[in-house]
């Protein structure tokens, strides 16, 4: 545990917006001050314990917006519980999550959401919050939608996939949208064309074509690009902002792209799945592709530079995780002869500030843009912002100290998510998590894990002020 003041020494504090040499003074679970090294302000700061971090970053802790933890999906459950992933997300850096509560067909909000929080409370290692997934479009459940951004969940997830299950046709999207322009709320959109999907899957089954590559084939990137065309409109005619998840296709980022140019509020995230894998994985033999089965699918390699460039564009303004693991034993091998039967999601949020530092290296983005993406964005989008995603006096004391020197190898032996294997399994990445400070308290000290379930608060949410 640290003391109620902490001090940060000698790091190249990395910002959204700055980086400089400088101290950082914590007091009560708040960032008190950040002053240049060696000056007369940050010698003052005696009485403290002191943290290290000469040669090192010292940088906001993460925010991931879109994680799925205990998710229930196709017969089964995400591997890992809010214990087991916020756990593993500290260790990644990753100090605030978003998760997603789930209306079922037929039930209200409010039964979806208090199911998540008994999920949830007690259990979390790091903050957290909730968006909305809206499955059922009904006069009540728009109302509910209202009470529910006055409590502070103001984002609600809708599917233009999944026919049967949390699949929204155009009408109730529309609905849907038209209440979150009244009440400052934030649609969150999965833009695929699920109906001509399934007949694309039905089709292949038939032929024969069983195997998880097809899984890629058959969610064609067209059908990623129309939907995300036709949740802009829909978002347009209703007069509301839109913010397409996983977007994974160079079609569908065009289309975010010409409406930003027009000065819409359309937002988009990635995922690092898009940016560093592609259906190269999902053609692996022997069933290995369907670790790799998530929807929006993996592409072809030559999406990843539409990818990139959009997150140093800004057309594209965040890189969440979509983190939905299920172990290759007994859950993926569901999908065995049958890929449509395979649980669509992958393990990611413990990588995901180590994959974007990575991409820092390689000259993809730059060092602030990294904070913005992972960072600095997602704070702002979901309405965490200053409280979370910068190191500024009086926002939350949310601080990693990152060794960007330091070299790793990814496995799933060492990694600390309820999965049995990496996505990114061999690979060698430059940079790596050594402290992290939950609102002060140290969770992570020098790699080893000094937090516990239930430090982890949940924090009810403002509206998104990229709007403001």
């Amino acid at each position: 545990m640290s003391s109620p003041r902490t001090v940060i020494r000698g790091g190249l504090v990395v910002t959204a917006s700055d980086e400089v040499h400088a101290d950082v003074l914590i007091e009560d679970g708040r960032i008190a001050a950040v002053a240049a090294s060696e000056s007369s302000a940050a010698r003052s700061w005696t009485d403290a314990q002191e943290l290290d971090a000469t040669g090192k970053y010292v940088i906001p802790g993460g925010v991931d917006g879109h994680t799925h933890m205990e998710m229930p999906f196709g017969g089964t459950f995400a591997s890992d519980t809010f214990e087991t992933g916020t756990r593993a997300a500290a260790w990644g850096g990753t100090t605030t999550i978003v998760d997603f509560s789930v209306q079922t067909v037929g039930q209200s909000l409010r039964a979806g959401l208090d199911a998540w929080h008994a999920k949830a409370d007690g259990q979390c290692a790091i903050d957290y919050g909730f968006h909305m997934i809206v499955s059922d479009v009904t006069e009540p459940v728009l109302k509910e939608m209202d009470v529910l951004v006055e409590e502070g969940v103001t984002s609600f997830k809708q599917f233009m996939a999944y026919p049967g299950v949390f699949y929204s046709d155009d009408g109730k999207i529309l609905r849907a949208m038209q209440r979150a322009a009244g009440n400052g709320g934030l649609i969150m959109m999965h833009a695929e064309n699920g109906i001509a999907i399934d007949v694309l899957v039905q089709q292949a089954l038939a032929a024969g074509k069983t195997d998880p590559r097809y899984h890629g084939e058959v969610r064609h990137a067209l059908l990623e690009a129309e939907a995300t065309h036709r949740a802009i409109q829909l978002a347009r005619v209703a007069g509301a902002p839109l913010y397409v998840v996983h977007v994974s296709a160079e079609q569908a980022v065009a289309e975010i792209a010409q409406a930003r140019d027009m000065d819409l509020p359309v937002f988009g995230e990635t995922c690092p799945q898009y940016l560093f894998l592609s259906t190269d994985n999902l053609a692996e033999p022997d069933f290995e592709g369907a670790k790799y089965v998530c929807s929006t699918p993996l592409r072809p390699r030559e999406h990843q530079a539409a990818l990139w460039k959009a997150l140093r564009t800004n057309d594209l303004q965040v890189v969440s995780t979509d983190h939905c693991p299920f172990c290759f034993a007994g859950q993926k091998e569901m999908g065995r002869g049958d890929f449509s039967k395979i649980p669509n999601g992958m393990p990611g949020v413990e990588n995901r500030m180590d994959l974007l530092h990575q991409a820092v290296v390689e000259g993809h983005i730059s060092r602030r843009r990294w904070i913005e993406i992972a960072c600095a964005a997602p704070a702002r989008m979901f309405g965490l912002y200053p409280r979370k995603g910068t190191l500024a006096p009086g926002a939350d004391a949310d601080v990693v100290i990152y060794d960007p020197h330091a070299e790793q190898v990814v496995s799933a032996q060492t990694h600390h998510m309820n999965v049995d294997y990496s996505a990114y399994e061999g690979k060698r990445l430059t940079g790596r998590v050594e402290t992290v400070l939950s609102r002060g308290v140290t969770v992570i000290d020098r790699g080893t894990y000094t937090g516990h379930a239930g430090h982890g608060q949940y924090i009810p949410r403002g509206l998104t002020s990229y709007l403001a």
